[in-house]
């Protein structure tokens, strides 16, 4: 049994290999381009749209909803990296039904790189929002003493984000694969049905606190009021 994706070799010359997550990963990234391609080819603007885009449209919507609930006011900003960043992991779960796959969010190097992408792209959306010195000044507040505390909940955050994801999915398949060598077929098809709802909550979970961490970055504080001077 697999623990990992990682020990999926499909190809290998001395140190350079091909392993499960490196395939499994671009392959769902081909999928997501070449899908998001085709779908958007024949967008309409006029009053009459076809059922497809009518869902497309729906499905858009409620993420950008669901980033401005966050607390982002301008959704359409960040849709684009918050929305990748679902459809990914979700895809990534959906996919386990096709026999031969395993989710590359079952190996710590993916989650970690998606982490990562969090972790970059938190400073990149606060500094455009706030400016540099804006945003370098929101790690020495409300004092300066909590500058290394601040630095340390940037890292220990992005740090928990990989861990969650990659224990979360990892777990679920070495469910699915222990059951299958010790109880008959119709329990795991259930187990990989809940595998499923795990996979998308997982997606969502996700992507709202990677909202979250970018709501924290791009928030302005709000001038003090002035003090009215009595006569």
């Amino acid at each position: 049994m697999r623990l990992s994706p990682d020990q999926l070799i499909f190809w290998q010359s001395g140190v350079f290999k091909l392993n499960g997550t490196i395939a499994f990963t671009w392959g769902l990234m081909l999928v997501l381009a070449v899908g998001s391609k085709l779908i958007t080819r024949k967008l309409s603007t006029n009053l009459k749209r076809s059922r497809w885009q009518n869902l497309l449209e729906i499905v858009v919507t409620g993420i950008a909803k669901q980033i401005e609930d966050v607390g982002l006011q301008h959704p359409e900003k960040y849709i684009g990296f918050l929305g990748t960043l679902f459809l990914f992991v979700a895809l990534a779960a959906l996919c386990t039904i096709i026999p031969g796959y395993e989710p590359p969010t079952g190996s710590l190097s993916t989650t970690a790189a998606l982490a990562l992408c969090v972790f970059l792209a938190v400073p990149l959306f606060g500094i455009e929002e706030q400016g540099l010195d804006g945003y370098l000044k929101s790690y020495m507040e409300p004092t300066v003493i909590m500058l290394p505390f601040n630095i340390i909940s940037e890292l220990s955050r992005t740090l928990a984000l990989a861990v969650r994801l990659f224990g979360n999915m990892m777990s679920g398949a070495m469910i699915i694969a222990i059951l299958l060598t010790i109880t008959p077929f119709i329990f795991p098809i259930v187990m990989t049905l809940l595998g499923l709802l795990t996979g998308m909550v997982q997606a969502y979970i996700f992507s709202i606190l990677a909202a979250v961490y970018i709501a924290a970055a791009t928030r302005t504080p709000k001038p003090k009021p002035a003090l009215a001077i009595k006569t």
